[in-house]
């Protein structure tokens, strides 16, 4: 484990805050559906493209030089 893990310290970097705002997102998109805020064709884009953003942030976590 990295010193800063270790030390009770989180990582400052910002993809590990990327897949839960994404979540969020997602369920905002939703809502916003559900009351009509948002078409369903434009509900229908949108969440996809959240879920890419997603698994390739995931993917790219591995890649995190400090933890």
């Amino acid at each position: 484990m990295d010193q800063t893990q270790t030390q009770g310290k989180t990582c400052p970097c910002p993809h590990h805050k990327m897949t839960p705002i994404l979540v969020v997102l997602i369920g905002v998109d939703f809502l916003l559906g559900a009351f009509n805020i948002l078409t369903p064709e434009t509900v229908q884009i949108i969440w996809p493209i959240l879920v890419i953003i997603g698994g390739l942030t995931k993917l790219n976590e591995g890649r995190c030089k400090c933890c």
